[in-house]
């Protein structure tokens, strides 16, 4: 199974990919995790896409598809994957798609997670993520608080709000991807690769 995950920042694209990776033991591959990695290592990727994530812009699409391109070619290649945040645009499914070729792997779905903006900023303005860079759990103030508050469950380190978690961002992060994701999704329908879902629904009923 090779699945592409779209949808906006809050949609629960990453609560569903591990769900997946624990029920059929597939590769999440994650563009967002792989940029804060390496954000806090100082890394010369971090240093370049560091300020254009927290302004709420989208990495360009050169460095992200080298970044993709760089683990597919790579010797422990994924041959069963969900993709969690890549391709975000047009162009990046071009250069998926390409990659996936000459690698003789191919998409079996898009799952196109959809919900409104308002959810988005609510969900993602109220959670809040250990500051020990060991630890990165996160939480949600509302609808998975930590037992004390302001400390992770796990480490006891402080919860803070990540400057991408912040409303001015998000909202940012939502016109960066509603302006992108049209062409995207009409892109994957004329293959016949999309299947949309209701991502209002609790994480059981979307999986």
């Amino acid at each position: 199974m090779r699945l592409v995950l779209v949808g906006p920042p809050g949609s629960g694209k990453g609560t569903q990919a591990e769900r997946l990776v624990a029920r059929f033991g597939l590769t999440a591959i994650g563009t967002g995790a792989m940029f804060r990695d390496a954000i806090d290592r100082g890394t010369d990727m971090g240093k370049t896409v560091g300020p254009l994530i927290k302004q709420g812009l989208l990495v360009p699409d050169p460095i992200v598809n080298e970044v993709v391109a760089e683990l597919f070619r790579g010797p422990g290649r994924p041959e069963r994957f969900v993709m969690d945040g890549y391709p975000r645009t047009y162009s990046q499914a071009v250069a998926f798609d390409a990659l996936l070729r000459l690698e003789y792997l191919r998409l079996d779905a898009v799952v196109d997670l959809s919900i409104p903006d308002e959810e988005v900023v609510r969900r993602i303005s109220g959670r809040r993520c250990c500051s020990n860079p060991a630890c990165g759990v996160c939480f949600h103030v509302v609808a998975r608080p930590p037992k004390v508050p302001g400390r992770c469950n796990a480490c006891g380190g402080p919860l803070v709000l990540r400057d991408d978690d912040k409303e001015e961002t998000i909202r940012r992060r939502l016109g960066e991807f509603h302006k992108n994701t049209d062409a995207l999704l009409d892109y994957y329908r004329r293959q016949g690769l999309v299947r949309d879902v209701d991502a209002t629904r609790s994480p059981d009923q979307i999986f």
